[in-house]
């Protein structure tokens, strides 16, 4: 792998959504991820299909056996950071909690991945995306007025308020390792995250700018400048036009002179419900395509909502290469950029332990040993 991240060594404990996530971009910036999967938990053949599992090596053990753990330790003895998923005590039930991992590698970063946290009365409860968001405040804003919360599927919690957080965390805490020569545990509570991503609308609230409640606020829906709107075809436009520059400039573009009376006060919250009627009424009159050819392009803030399908194709989107394909599968390009470190996305995921064996010659066990570990259920995979 290249990337800025070369040479950095991270351990995935196998796990579902954020965390896989987390070391998918990790990879992608060019760290080696060896994952550690269940012996016996499939088929030690790569899959492409699991696209956030691209990019790295596996090794199958049987963490019920001490042989096992003793495998684990050994590899994390080589590793700049560590990450798990699990529910609080779990790791250290395993015999590779903080303390025995930090005692086998002491300038290790420890990433512990969970929804509620390492401590806190909800902490060994079980969870998903939309109960952590909920929690915290951000689903109850987001929805239309008429329904109910909505769930952003779950963008906002595991990966922005989880994954995100994670890699921040883990590298921020490897560039201290760096310099104090001491790892340390980072706990990833994805509750934690989505808090620290509502930092604007807390803000917002100070500033007494913000009401509780779904389309109350400029950014939720309820402002007629930054909404959607249906067209005669059945699709949708988004509009964005906060500023007063770009808000005439979309007047003028709709038709509408920005001294129209009834447009002029563009802040005046209890003309918004009047002016959203207005546009919509607009808006469904021609179909998307004709507004994406008077408005996409310009400072209007007009964006075509388009489904994943119609993305991969958008000229946008093409130009920048923001899509790649691997084995027939659809899914996103290495991101960010950088100017001089080339990132790519690695290989298929592999299949439990299907780097098993080579990674045990590294680790320095022989064929004699490696074999034994096997006809034992130690090891699985190839």
């Amino acid at each position: 792998m290249s990337g800025p991240l070369k040479g950095t060594r991270i351990i995935e404990m196998a796990g579902i959504g954020p965390g896989p996530f987390a070391c998918m971009l990790l990879a992608d910036l060019g760290a080696e991820v060896i994952r550690i999967d269940r012996a016996g938990g499939g088929e030690p053949s790569p899959n492409p299909a699991d696209v956030m599992g691209r990019g790295r090596r596996s090794l199958a053990l049987n963490l019920k056996q001490p042989e096992a753990v003793e495998v684990a330790l050994k590899l994390i003895e080589s590793a700049d950071a560590l990450i798990e998923g699990f529910r609080p005590g779990v790791m250290e039930k395993l015999g590779l909690g903080p303390e025995v991992c930090l005692a086998r590698n002491p300038k290790l970063v420890f990433g512990r991945m969970t929804g509620w946290g390492q401590h806190g009365p909800l902490a060994r409860a079980a969870g998903h995306d939309i109960n952590y968001i909920a929690l915290t405040g951000a689903l109850a804003a987001i929805g239309r007025k008429e329904g109910g919360p909505v769930p952003p599927l779950n963008l906002l919690g595991d990966f922005g308020g989880g994954s995100l957080y994670m890699v921040m965390g883990v590298l921020a805490a490897m560039l201290e390792a760096r310099q104090s020569g001491q790892g340390q545990v980072v706990d990833v509570a994805i509750t934690d995250g989505v808090i620290s991503l509502m930092s604007a609308i807390h803000g917002f609230a100070a500033m007494g700018v913000w009401e509780e409640g779904r389309q109350n606020n400029m950014l939720d829906g309820a402002a007629h400048y930054y909404d959607t709107y249906e067209c005669a075809d059945g699709k949708w436009v988004a509009v964005g036009a906060i500023e007063p520059q770009f808000y005439a400039l979309l007047l003028d573009k709709l038709g509408l002179p920005s001294d129209t009376i009834d447009f002029a006060a563009q802040f005046d919250r209890a003309r918004w419900p009047v002016l959203k009627r207005q546009l919509a009424d607009i808006f469904i009159t021609r179909d998307r395509a004709y507004w994406c050819e008077l408005l996409e392009g310009t400072d209007a803030c007009f964006a075509p909502v388009l489904d994943t399908r119609e993305a991969r194709n958008h000229p946008h989107n093409v130009a920048r290469g923001s899509f790649i394909e691997r084995d027939g599968v659809l899914q996103s390009a290495p991101a960010p950029r950088f100017s001089r470190s080339s990132t790519e996305a690695g290989g298929a995921a592999p299949g439990p332990g299907q780097h098993s064996g080579e990674l045990l010659r590294e680790l320095g066990y022989d064929e004699a040993t490696s074999a034994r570990l096997r006809e034992k259920g130690v090891v699985g995979g190839i």
